[in-house]
């Protein structure tokens, strides 16, 4: 094994643990309200090497240790901003400056509305409530799951440690904090590839919005504790061009995202889940 090979086993061994420690991605009860309580990460293993590789190693387990943050940027030409819990449980309140519409995805059921128009449409009910339709294995998958996985600052270290040869370009200002940068070359197939802990059918759904091919570029900036603050993603495929910016804080903070209320729910079973 070289030893690019061995630092992905031990990448992948500690992040086997972790998953553990957070009782895996999926299955059982969703949480609104993930609890503040994280696996300490000074009683985890965590890499030593401090190549470009190495960083992004720490950087990869950091992240996955911090388990939620907010996060705020854009998807192409869609601006975004809310809260991303990507464990124990996939929870997400996605929101467009300039609108009061929103989406609140809890694990498989996701919400949409919040906003005069929605309850306007539905006879003063504010939200409709949406539930995946079920995968070839039968389970639910998590409603807009590529657009999750796109925004998951883990999936993009992921795809980095991927890389054949990240770089570090240097040392930078952001904002009022001193942050490394570095860059990392994967292509689309690889990308969605490296994430063995998404089911094929979230992989396959990732290379798409990925642009479906060619070339993908990372550009990710550190804090001294390894945490990524901001990520830019992209790349030239098939499907066309991909341009992300986003930008993370509050790591591990006390964030809560909740169901709205019943009574203030329709059930929209049996419909189509409308684009993002």
């Amino acid at each position: 094994m070289t030893g690019r090979a061995v630092g992905r086993a031990a990448a992948a061994a500690v992040l086997a643990a972790l998953l553990a420690a957070c009782g895996g991605a999926g299955g059982g009860t969703p949480e609104a309200s993930p609890s503040s309580s994280a696996v300490d990460p000074t009683a985890l293993p965590s890499p030593t090497d401090r190549s470009p590789h190495g960083v992004l190693m720490a950087a990869q387990l950091a992240m996955h240790t911090a388990r939620r943050a907010r996060f705020s940027g854009n998807l192409g030409s869609d601006t975004v901003a809310g809260m991303l819990f990507w464990a124990p449980k996939t929870v997400l309140e996605l929101k467009r400056p300039g609108t009061t519409e929103q989406v609140v995805v809890l694990d498989t059921t996701a919400y949409r509305g919040g906003d005069a128009a929605t309850a306007a449409r539905q006879g003063g009910r504010h939200w409709e409530r949406f539930t995946a339709a079920p995968g070839p294995d039968g389970a639910h998958e998590v409603p807009y799951a590529s657009a999750f996985d796109r925004l998951n600052p883990v999936v993009a270290l992921t795809a980095a440690v991927a890389a054949a040869a990240p770089q570090r370009l240097g040392e930078e200002q952001l904002d009022d904090s001193t942050v490394q940068h570095y860059r990392a070359d994967v292509t689309a197939a690889d990308y969605a590839a490296a994430q063995t802990q998404l089911t094929p059918a979230r992989r396959t759904a990732l290379l798409a919005s990925l642009g479906g091919g060619g070339v993908v570029t990372l550009d990710l900036w550190l804090n001294g504790s390894d945490q990524l603050v901001q990520l830019h993603r992209t790349g030239s495929g098939a499907a066309g061009q991909l341009d992300d910016t986003l930008r993370f804080t509050d790591f591990a903070g006390p964030l809560s995202v909740q169901a709205p209320a019943e009574s203030d729910t329709r059930d929209a079973a049996g419909q189509a889940l409308p684009p993002l």
